[in-house]
C-alpha cells in the first residue's frame, strides 16, 4: 500500500533531479566558457590616451590578446603611475608599464619592480636606449624645445640657458618641473651639471619671472595665443600648435657646434615584477617595440622619433642622426631623481 504523501514524495524527487541537472550543466557550461575566456593584459600607460589607445586597440586585433589600459592624467603625468605600482608591489595588478618618459622607469628598476626581459624586438634598438639588463627598453622618443610664437618674438631663445637673460623675464613658461618630462628633465639636468649648478639654474628661472605652469600642453597653449613668447615643452605638444595653424614654432635647443644639445627622452616598455599575465605581457612588449608602432607613432600629431634605424622615417619627421642630442646618463639621472624632486617641490611649491 502507498503511502497517502506519495505524490508530494515523487515531486520532490523531481525537483532534486531537476535542480542536479541544472547544477551539471552550469557547471560545465562555465567551465567550458572559463577555458576559451579572451586572454588579456593589463598596461599602465603614461602616454597620452588619444595616441596609446590606438596602437593598444590594434595590438589587440591582431593578437586575440584583450589590452586593459590603465591611463594616467597630463597634471600628473608618470607620477601617478609609478606610484601605484610601488604601491602595489605585494600584488601587482599591472603587467605592463607603457612609460612616455625614461627616468622614472629606471628608478623603478632600482627600486626591484621590474623583471627583466629580452624582446627579439629590442635587438634594433641603439644601446644608449635600452637597458643592459633588459629590464626595460626605449622607443619612440620625444625632445625637449623650445616652443615660440614667431608673432611676438622673431629671435626666440636657442638654449635653455636663455630663459635666465633679462629679456626673457615674465615673457616665458616652462611646466611645473614635478611631473612627466619636466621632472625627468629636472633629474637629467642635476645629473649632468651636478647638483649645486642645476639647483641655481631652477631658481634662476624663478628670479627671472618664468611663468611655471600645469602641464606641457599649457605651455604651448599660452605661447601659441600669445600670453607669452616663449616656453619649454615637447615635441609632440609643439608639433600639435602647428598642425593646428596656430601662431606657434618650436625649435631644438643648444645645437651649436660644442653646445650641450637636446634632451632626447624615449617612450619605455618594461616587464612588471610577479606580472598576472606574463606571456601576454611579453607579446605586447614584442608589439610595442616592433617598427610599425614607431612609424605609427611617428606619422601621428605626436611626432615620436623612431629609435630603430630600420623604421621607414616620415617626412617631417625628426631623425637621431638630425639632432645634436644630449649627452645622458640616464641611470644617474635615476639616481637622483628624487634628490631632485624634493628640491624642486621646496621651490616651486612655496
Amino acid at each position: 500500500m502507498r503511502s497517502s504523501n506519495w505524490p508530494s514524495q515523487r515531486a520532490l524527487l523531481f525537483w532534486c533531479v531537476t535542480l542536479f541537472t541544472a547544477v551539471v550543466v552550469s557547471t560545465a557550461i562555465a567551465s567550458g566558457c572559463s577555458s576559451r575566456t579572451q586572454p588579456e593584459v593589463v598596461v599602465y600607460t603614461a602616454l597620452d590616451e588619444m595616441f596609446s589607445k590606438p596602437i593598444l586597440d590594434a595590438f589587440e586585433k591582431k593578437t586575440g590578446i584583450k589590452a586593459l589600459p590603465v591611463f594616467d592624467t597630463e597634471a600628473s603625468k608618470t607620477t601617478g603611475l609609478v606610484s601605484r605600482i610601488i604601491a602595489e608591489k605585494d600584488r601587482p595588478r599591472a603587467d605592463v608599464f607603457w612609460n612616455n618618459e625614461i627616468v622614472q622607469t629606471i628608478m623603478l628598476k632600482q627600486k626591484g619592480l621590474l623583471a627583466p626581459y629580452h624582446s627579439p624586438s629590442s635587438d634594433a634598438i641603439p644601446s644608449g636606449f635600452k637597458d643592459p639588463e633588459f629590464f626595460w627598453t626605449g622607443f619612440a622618443a620625444r625632445g625637449r624645445v623650445i616652443i615660440f610664437n614667431p608673432e611676438t618674438t622673431t629671435t626666440p631663445p636657442t638654449s635653455i640657458r636663455d630663459l635666465l637673460k633679462p629679456e626673457w623675464s615674465g615673457r616665458a613658461a616652462i611646466a611645473k618641473p614635478i611631473f612627466g618630462t619636466t621632472a625627468a628633465h629636472a633629474a637629467v639636468l642635476f645629473a649632468a651639471w651636478g647638483e649645486e649648478e642645476a639647483k641655481t639654474y631652477f631658481r634662476g628661472l624663478l628670479q627671472n619671472n618664468v611663468a611655471v605652469l600645469a602641464g606641457n600642453a599649457t605651455v604651448r597653449d599660452m605661447v601659441a595665443n600669445g600670453e607669452y613668447a616663449a616656453g619649454m615643452t615637447d615635441t609632440d605638444d609643439a608639433n600639435g600648435a602647428v598642425l593646428d595653424g596656430r601662431p606657434a614654432k618650436w625649435l631644438f635647443p643648444d645645437q651649436e657646434e660644442g653646445g650641450m644639445g637636446a634632451l632626447i627622452i624615449p617612450n619605455t616598455v618594461a616587464l612588471v615584477k610577479d606580472a598576472p599575465h606574463p606571456d601576454a605581457a611579453q607579446k605586447l612588449i614584442d608589439y610595442l617595440l616592433s617598427p610599425d608602432v614607431e612609424e605609427a607613432l611617428a606619422k601621428s600629431r605626436s611626432l615620436q622619433i623612431p629609435l630603430n634605424p630600420a623604421v621607414r622615417v616620415p617626412d617631417g619627421v625628426p631623425t637621431l642622426s638630425s639632432i645634436r642630442a644630449m649627452a645622458v646618463d640616464f641611470e644617474k639621472a635615476a639616481s637622483l631623481f628624487e634628490k631632485a624632486a624634493d628640491f624642486i617641490r621646496s621651490e616651486f611649491l612655496k
